[in-house]
Parts: C-alpha cells; sequence; structure tokens
C-alpha cells in the first residue's frame, strides 16, 4: 500500500511537471501568436500612404477650386468692368462740363444725404427716405388695384372668344395712350393730387397684364380643355385645375412688366402732382439747382426699380414649370 502511494505520488508529482511544461508551451505559443498579430496590426496601421495615392485627390481639389474661382470671376467681373467702364465716362464728361458734379463729389452728396434719410421739417421738407416710402406706397396701390382687375379680366378674355373680339379695339385703341395724358381726368374726377397719380399709375399698368393672362389662356392645349369637358368638369375645376397653373408663367410676366411701368410713371406724375414723393423731390432739387441730389434720384429710382424687378424674377421662377 506504501509503495502504491509512492509510486502513485511519484507519477503525480512527475506528471505535474509535465503538464506545467506543456501549459507554458501553449501559453509561450499564444503569446506569440498574440504578438504577431499584434505587430502585424501595427505595421498595417503605421503603413504611410504612398505620395502617389494622394495626388490625384489633390488634383481633383486644385481643379475644383480653380473651376468655382473662374465660375465667380465670370459672374462678378463684367458687371465690375461695366460699372468702372461708367464712372469713368461720368467723370471725363464731368471734367469738360463744371456745371456736371463728378462722381467724388455726387458721392460725398449721398453720404451726406443718406446720414439722416428720415427727417421732417415740414410737410414739403422730408428725407429721401419718406419721399421712398410715398412713392412706394402710391405704386403699391395703384399696382394692386391694375392686378386686382386685370388678372381676371385677361382669364375672361382668354376663356370666351366673343368677349375677347368684343374688348380687343378698346384695349387696342386705349393701351398706346401716354400715362401722362390721363393725369387731367384723374385730377378732374378725384379732385386731388395723390388719387389721380394713383389713377395714373392704375391705367398703365392695367395692359401687360391683362394681354399677357389673355395670350396664356389661349395657347393652352386645347386637347386640355377637350378633356375637361368630356369629364363634365365645372368652370371653377376647370380653372383651378387646367387654366391657372398653365397661365401662371405668363401672368407674372405681365406682372413684371406692369411693375416696371408703374415705377416708370410715378416720378413723372409726382412731378406735376406735388406732396412727398421721388418725383417732386426731383424737381424740388432742380428748382434749387442742387445737381448732385437729382443725379442721386436718379441712382435711387433705378435701384429701388432693379430690387423690384429682381423680386418678381425669382417669384416667376419659383412658380415655373418648364423643365431645366
Amino acid at each position: 500500500m506504501t509503495t502504491m502511494t509512492l509510486i502513485q505520488g511519484n507519477t503525480a508529482l512527475a506528471a505535474s511537471p509535465t503538464n506545467d511544461a506543456t501549459d507554458q508551451g501553449a501559453a509561450a505559443m499564444a503569446m506569440n501568436d498574440s504578438s504577431v498579430g499584434s505587430g502585424s496590426a501595427a505595421s498595417v496601421t503605421a503603413a504611410p500612404v504612398p505620395p502617389s495615392a494622394q495626388e490625384p485627390a489633390r488634383a481633383a481639389a486644385g481643379r475644383r477650386s480653380n473651376e468655382a474661382l473662374v465660375g465667380v470671376l465670370k459672374v462678378v467681373l463684367p458687371p465690375l468692368i461695366g460699372l468702372a467702364v461708367f464712372v469713368g465716362l461720368w467723370y471725363l464728361v464731368s471734367m469738360t462740363s463744371p456745371q456736371l458734379p463728378g462722381p467724388a463729389k455726387t458721392w460725398a452728396s449721398a453720404v451726406q444725404l443718406f446720414a439722416d434719410p428720415f427727417y421732417q421739417n415740414g410737410p414739403n421738407d422730408m428725407g429721401i427716405g419718406w419721399n421712398i416710402l410715398n412713392s412706394l406706397q402710391r405704386v403699391g396701390i395703384g399696382f394692386g388695384l391694375a392686378a386686382l382687375i386685370g388678372i381676371p379680366a385677361g382669364f375672361l378674355l382668354g376663356r370666351f372668344d366673343f368677349l375677347n373680339r368684343m374688348m380687343s379695339p378698346i384695349i387696342s385703341l386705349l393701351r398706346p395712350v401716354s400715362p401722362l395724358a390721363w393725369l387731367p381726368i384723374g385730377l378732374l374726377v378725384f379732385k386731388a393730387a395723390n388719387p389721380a397719380a394713383i389713377w395714373v399709375i392704375f391705367i398703365s399698368s392695367i395692359w401687360p397684364m391683362i394681354i399677357n393672362t389673355a395670350v396664356g389662356v389661349q395657347r393652352i392645349p386645347k386637347d386640355y380643355l377637350n378633356v375637361a369637358r368630356v369629364l363634365d368638369l365645372p368652370e371653377w375645376k376647370v380653372f383651378t385645375k387646367i387654366l391657372f397653373p398653365a397661365v401662371l408663367p405668363y401672368m407674372l410676366t405681365g406682372v413684371r412688366l406692369s411693375i416696371g411701368v408703374a415705377w416708370l410713371v410715378i416720378v413723372a406724375a409726382e412731378m406735376l402732382t406735388g406732396g412727398v414723393g421721388l418725383g417732386f423731390w426731383v424737381w424740388d432739387e432742380w428748382n434749387n439747382l442742387n445737381v448732385e441730389h437729382i443725379i442721386i434720384a436718379i441712382f435711387v429710382v433705378g435701384l429701388v426699380g432693379l430690387l423690384l424687378e429682381q423680386a418678381l424674377v425669382l417669384l416667376a421662377n419659383r412658380f415655373s414649370y418648364e423643365e431645366k
């Protein structure tokens, strides 16, 4: 019993070193494998990108930046050159004509004028800001009334042929009349200068909206209206589903033309009617022989008209259904 125990003990004791050695060997192999794996990963992570792989990306980025710069220059450079040429010609003309102020003198006067654009020294002595707002108010009222009447009238004339042939001679007769020719009629009817100026704007700006809207309705394909007739759609459905979406680009073109006419007419109308407005302000500065302010008023009228037209262009592009 004692011998077997020793043998078994020796066997156990002998087996322990073998097992330990095996375990140590396996651990060493696992450590070597992990060290090899981590070394491989480290070598992959730390490997630098060759310069040849970076060159196409840099070249593409450089091309994109150059194309963007060229695009900006194509948009910005021509107007700047045009303005520079205009200012240069203006300077040369002012050198030959002492009564005409040059760009520098006009700019100094504009800085002084716009330093306080909303002063009030009486009913006929106000800053240029009040004159601009009063002119815009008259244009807004006259133009709004023209749109309120002209656009529905254009739809009716384009929709019904009999009505179109009935009104066509009247429109052809009245449309070429000069806007200022309507001013005495307005003074006679309304007995006041401000409503007469609004009347002139109304009667001058209504024709482009009537004509363009009617032409848009007449150019709708007949198949659309035939389908609506087959489906027995009511007239309101025909208007909202067919006429209005198709006519909208023509209608907005008429609105653009009308706002240009209205802003063009208001200066002349205010020169004759008086009151507070850009036209009266220009005439008053002429009576005072203040030519710098007249030139400033010309630029203000042009700038405000440009802003109004561009706003309507953006609106027209927003509602355009043409494929781009």
